[in-house]
């Protein structure tokens, strides 16, 4: 009599190929591994992103010594964190693997302190967000200082157009129009927060810029965490809270 060999189960084929995937991140030669994982983890959900290896292997990542591995390992960890604190079945992700975290978020500031590129920066303070997980819309606030603008929408209840808040190389301004169609476009200028008298998170982030000498993303963040005009009322708003309202 023959016998025939076992079928694998499901679970133990997408171990394995989970496992082949953070091999081949792992390797540092393979950025499409980074890729897949994303799809599989976090945008599909192909791969269950509570199993053992996800954060165990990218905490091993980031404690490595080399900066672009371990920048795209808390990346992705922090935004897996994020995502299971959203989901019912893996909202306990963050406490189920506590060493993993703390581990992925001592590299995180580890690499903040010696980073010099600004982008570069501004992604690991994401992620040191994303690893404390108090918040849930570092992902926007960050974005608006990287692309050096936000599209947000006016807090008037009867509902102004969406509009741009320009900080950066193109100026400090709010717009309802397109502004890199024309140069002819009304704007309304941008009202910084004083340094002194930021409070809470815009106090910390301020402070965390300046001692880790990156002074053009302390000075960005003033502007998000200032306030802008809308320009078809002309009320004046907190961006920040636009950004969270937006990200809600």
């Amino acid at each position: 009599m023959t016998t025939s060999s076992p079928v694998p189960r499901a679970d133990d084929a997408d171990s394995d190929r989970l496992r082949a995937l953070l091999e081949r991140a792992a390797t540092g030669r393979d950025g499409q591994a980074w890729s897949d994982l994303w799809t599989e983890l976090y945008h599909n959900g192909s791969l269950d992103v509570a199993h053992p290896l996800v954060l165990h292997t990218l905490a091993d990542i980031a404690q490595a010594d080399k900066a672009d591995m371990a920048a795209s390992a808390l990346h992705l960890a922090g935004a897996l964190l994020v995502q299971a604190d959203r989901r019912y079945e893996t909202r306990n992700l963050r406490h189920q693997y506590a060493a993993e975290v703390a581990r992925l978020l001592g590299a995180a500031n580890r690499w903040r302190q010696v980073t010099s590129d600004r982008n570069d920066y501004c992604h690991l303070v994401e992620a040191v967000l994303n690893l404390e997980g108090d918040i849930h819309w570092a992902e926007d606030l960050i974005w608006g200082i990287v692309s050096e603008e936000y599209e947000l929408e006016c807090p008037d209840p009867d509902g102004c157009a969406s509009l741009w808040v320009i900080s950066g190389e193109r100026g400090f301004f709010s717009t309802a129009e397109d502004y890199t169609l024309s140069d002819d476009v009304e704007t309304f200028p941008l009202h910084p927060a004083d340094p002194h008298a930021l409070e809470s998170l815009g106090r910390r982030l301020y402070d965390l810029a300046r001692a880790d000498n990156h002074e053009e993303v302390a000075r960005a963040l003033t502007y998000a965490f200032g306030e802008a005009t809308c320009p078809k009322c002309e009320q004046r708003f907190s961006v920040v809270r636009q950004v969270v309202a937006r990200s809600s």
